[in-house]
């Protein structure tokens, strides 16, 4: 079986904003984790256990929030027709 998948422009714009907004959490979380774990850790394993924490926390926000962008560009679509 295969799933429908929008490709209007809308939805796309909607995917890569989600995307920027998951690279800004992973920078944010990054640069934060970073400092905090260098206060706990020992250098080889602050900055690792940062950068882990700001990968993960960026694909996390990466995914919710192009989902809701997207739910909001179907949504206007739907208005628009």
């Amino acid at each position: 079986m295969t799933t429908h998948r929008p490709a209007h422009p809308d939805v796309i714009a909607a995917r890569a904003f989600g995307v920027g907004v998951g690279l800004i959490a992973t920078m944010l979380t990054w640069l934060v984790g970073n400092r905090l774990a260098g206060l706990f850790l020992d250098p080889p394993a602050g900055p690792v256990a940062a950068f882990t924490a700001a990968v993960a926390v960026g694909i996390v926000v990466a995914i919710v929030m192009g989902r809701r962008f997207v739910k909001g560009a179907l949504r206007d679509l739907d208005r628009t027709r």
